[in-house]
């Protein structure tokens, strides 16, 4: 029995006459996903992309976790491909869904007739079909309002396609449809979870780290390559850029306002972020950033920060607490990760009291007192890549 995917893929059916563009990133994103798995054909038809594997021995349960994790796709569902005809099509659906219908207790049979030159209409065929379903599994009864199992039959131009419940996809959008953004990345759990918000809504990622060695080790830059590893697997492969921070956190230190640093630092951060993203050609900038959960992330703080900021800023966190942030963090496992004990350089420095309303103009004063764009400059030299690969990629 040939086994394949059906894949409906829920909101770009919105997207009117350009619909088709969006289907296509999607089956390339699926293409590229799938590659290390096998050998795929690939179809679209009304809403639908068919999968069907070369080699009857793919391990179809690694396709389905695969493509669990591709946005674009609202849910999806493994399908027996049948010939046409009602007396292949009921021995074969009761064989099929043998497991889920011996477990259950209620059924429906739904039947979707694309194929308009098939013998039966599709009241027929539930009515044909539910019969002989209810002949096989004593256990069963029909409810067609709250079933237990919805048995669905779609005949399609060459074959009948029988599927039993459907898995929940990622949703969102193709990733590459929304342009190019860049985040700023850190190994805490806020900007993993931005990331994955942002690429959901079809955004292609550029990561940017910034990395404070002695203060900063190895192993924490490591965490983060970990993190975006994670984040990958439903982004997709991005780089990431590995600043030097060093030098300006340390004059920076030395030589302004300690209730400033955190501020200073992250204006710094915020320019330096603005350069790179140009060059790597993002659109914006993204953070993990959520008002008032700590004092850079008051809304005088950030708009001191945004003041910078050439492009604009995108903090999908902005109205979440910690608890919705961590929630989503283990949904998607970066939250194991985020915890080791490797610290960012974001937390170099720390001032004991920072300023909680600053404004720009004591900000830039105290900014005269360093060389900063030099140091930009010459941190943005260099830079260190590190490309980012999905597991499966």
């Amino acid at each position: 029995m040939k086994e394949i995917i059906l894949i409906k893929n829920g909101e770009l059916a919105l997207k009117g006459l350009n619909r088709s563009s969006f289907e296509d990133k999607l089956v390339k994103n699926i293409r590229r996903r799938l590659k290390s798995i096998g050998d795929f054909d690939y179809k679209k038809s009304q809403s639908t992309i068919m999968i069907e594997p070369k080699n009857e021995d793919t391990d179809l349960d690694e396709v389905v976790e695969a493509i669990s994790k591709i946005f674009g796709i609202a849910c999806f569902s493994r399908a027996a491909a049948i010939k046409k005809d009602m007396q292949e099509i009921m021995p074969a659906t009761v064989e099929y869904l043998k497991d889920e219908l011996s477990l259950a207790s209620t059924f429906k049979v739904n039947a979707k007739r694309s194929d308009k030159t098939f013998e039966l209409k599709s009241p027929q065929i539930c009515e044909e079909l539910g019969g002989y379903i209810l002949d096989h599994f004593p256990n069963l009864s029909v409810d067609v309002h709250n079933p237990e199992i919805i048995v669905t039959v779609e005949i399609r131009d060459n074959y009948a396609y029988i599927r039993g419940g459907q898995i929940k996809g990622a949703g969102g959008m193709p990733v590459g449809t929304g342009g190019r953004a860049a985040v700023l990345i850190s190994g805490g759990i806020d900007s993993p979870v931005a990331s994955y918000m942002m690429a959901k809504r079809g955004i292609e990622l550029t990561a940017i780290h910034f990395a404070s060695p002695p203060y900063t080790s190895e192993r924490a830059e490591l965490k983060v390559v970990q993190l975006l590893q994670q984040v990958s697997k439903y982004s997709g492969r991005m780089s990431m850029l590995v600043v030097p921070f060093t030098q300006i956190q340390e004059q920076i230190k030395d030589n302004c306002p300690e209730e400033l640093f955190t501020l200073i630092m992250r204006r710094a951060m915020m320019r330096t972020a603005n350069i790179i993203a140009q060059k790597q050609n993002c659109a914006a900038l993204i953070t993990g950033e959520s008002v008032g959960q700590v004092a850079s992330q008051t809304i005088s703080a950030l708009a001191c920060t945004d003041a910078v900021a050439q492009m604009p800023v995108f903090r999908p966190l902005i109205g979440m607490d910690k608890d919705e942030i961590v929630a989503i963090s283990r949904k998607i496992e970066t939250f194991d990760i985020s915890i080791q004990p490797y610290e960012d350089c974001c937390t170099v420095f720390t001032p004991k009291h920072p300023k909680l309303k600053p404004s720009i103009e004591e900000l830039e004063k105290a900014e005269e007192l360093i060389p900063l764009d030099s140091l930009i400059e010459k941190a943005i030299e260099e830079v260190k890549i590190i490309p980012i690969f999905a597991n499966k990629e």
